[in-house]
């Protein structure tokens, strides 16, 4: 069966920090209440990425919480994982389905309204949109998208729409009430002092908006 699309994917990330691998990323962001769990690495040789993968993708199992292989199709499915999440430059979306199956979720990035569009009507899960602030996490020379043109796309699209780019648990509400489905972090989880509370943090807040509380 289908993983549900989740409202806090947190990025595991080894290179904006060395404190942790991607497993104890994983079991930490899991701790504080991640619902799933996209393991990203760009420095690893193909067997050492499926290694780490099928770590990641037993402990998501355990948890109950999705796990995504960021960019590599063939590694989700050596892994079992549940999904992939695709670049504007990695495999099309359309290919990746006839890879996995209609049972895997598949993210799709997508920085302009037009390539969301484009990422929807290719039959992409959700799409991970932005970047929607400033970041340092990854090397965007372009500029923000910022809140209106978040809420543009969540209004135009019926596909989740999972935001990205520069949200912490500070600013995270305004993104929420754009119509956010949820938001996607690196550097707010795997650069904190501590990973699972601020992962924690950031379940928090989306706990309350989902609820009614937050808005």
């Amino acid at each position: 069966m289908k993983a549900a699309v989740g409202h806090l994917h947190v990025i595991t990330d080894t290179t904006i920090q060395t404190r942790f691998d991607h497993l104890a990323l994983a079991e930490l962001a899991i701790a504080g209440g991640a619902d799933t769990v996209q393991f990203r690495d760009k420095t690893l040789s193909t067997r050492q990425t499926v290694s780490v993968a099928l770590g990641v993708a037993s402990r998501g199992r355990r948890a109950d919480v999705a796990v995504i292989v960021n960019d590599r199709a063939d590694v989700s499915m050596a892994a079992a994982a549940d999904g992939v999440h695709l670049g504007q430059h990695d495999l099309p979306v359309v290919a990746a389905r006839q890879l996995l199956g209609p049972g895997k979720l598949i993210g799709a990035s997508a920085g302009t309204p037009d390539e969301a569009k484009q990422a929807e009507d290719h039959g992409a899960d959700y799409i991970g949109f932005g970047h929607i602030y400033a970041t340092t996490s990854k090397d965007k020379p372009d500029a923000p998208q910022g809140l209106e043109v978040l809420h543009r796309v969540c209004t135009a699209l019926s596909t989740p729409v999972i935001a990205i780019g520069g949200i912490n648990a500070s600013n995270l509400l305004p993104i929420l009430q754009t119509g956010a489905w949820g938001i996607a972090v690196i550097g707010a989880v795997c650069a904190a002092p501590d990973p699972r509370t601020a992962a924690a943090e950031l379940h928090a807040v989306i706990v309350r908006h989902l609820s009614g509380a937050g808005q």
